[in-house]
């Protein structure tokens, strides 16, 4: 399984909508909420073996899944 399913399998198990979200930011929209992005940022650094430090845990990081994405690819080739 690639990094972009393992992370996608994450975003399905928090919250479905995540995968067909098409807008800009899930935050303002309403689609995720403050508790979803905390699992989300504990999930992905469990799935990875990773700490995805504060400077990184930003909405403007977590704001669709193409976003979370490229963070996620960044911080693993780090």
């Amino acid at each position: 399984m690639s990094a972009e399913e393992r992370i996608l399998k994450v975003l399905e198990g928090i919250n479905e909508k995540i995968l067909t979200y098409s807008g800009e930011n899930m935050m303002e929209d309403g689609t995720l909420d403050s508790f979803e992005l905390i699992e989300i940022v504990s999930q992905l650094e469990e799935e990875f073996d990773i700490e995805i430090d504060a400077e990184y845990a930003v909405i403007e990081n977590f704001a669709n899944k193409e976003t979370i994405i490229s963070l996620m690819k960044k911080l693993l080739k780090e």
